[in-house]
């Protein structure tokens, strides 16, 4: 299973499509994706306070599109170095079949704007 934050309005927007793509497929060429012990780390980094997150929990094995784990890509461009299997992050290249999101699980922020794992995931 991988996993992928989004807001509720894009998920929507994606079963209108019939298929799910996030901004980043078109400006970055994938979409990211995460690990699940990945999660908390991205969304605190990069998702505080933002309002009606979900995460998609999606079989890979199901995908239409190729996942490749790759080193993170750090926004000062500097190169990761060497990592070990655990850190790197799963990125779809191409579009997701919805039928691969096998679970949509809401994850709202505490009230300091960080996030916690859901129980339900």
């Amino acid at each position: 299973m991988i996993y992928h934050i989004t807001t509720k309005s894009e998920w929507q927007t994606a079963q209108q499509a019939g298929s799910y793509q996030a901004p980043s497929l078109t400006d970055e060429g994938f979409i990211h994706f995460s690990q699940k012990h990945q999660i908390l780390p991205v969304a605190n980094a990069f998702y505080r306070n933002v309002p009606d997150l979900i995460i998609l929990c999606v079989d890979e094995d199901k995908l239409t599109s190729p996942v490749k784990y790759e080193a993170p890509v750090h926004p000062s461009n500097d190169d990761a170095g060497d990592v070990d299997e655990s850190q790197l992050f799963p990125h779809v290249y191409g579009t997701v079949n919805l039928d691969a999101v096998s679970k949509v699980v809401d994850f709202p922020a505490q009230v300091d704007g960080s996030y916690q794992l859901p129980v339900t995931l």
